[in-house]
């Protein structure tokens, strides 16, 4: 059973044709190329996560009022 239409032949003969054209060293350098752009995308995203808890964060804290509470006095009659 193949995938999508292609058969595991059809794949083989693919992967044949590509380590021909690019080498085994070539392919190896840009698998690791890749891999270093995933990281340095998924660290880009945890930044960018980060940032926005800080500044929800500082949003939070700007809109505390902040101010001293006094004593209330309650001009209520005793019955």
């Amino acid at each position: 059973m193949g995938l999508g239409g292609i058969s595991i032949w059809q794949l083989l003969i693919i992967l044949v044709i590509v380590l021909l054209l690019f080498g085994t060293k070539r392919l190896k350098n840009i698998g690791s190329d890749l891999g270093n752009a995933v990281k340095g995308f998924k660290g880009a995203m945890r930044e960018g996560e980060q940032e926005d808890k800080d500044k929800l964060e500082q949003k939070s804290k700007e809109d505390v009022i902040e101010g001293e509470v006094t004593g209330r006095s309650h001009d209520k009659k005793k019955s």
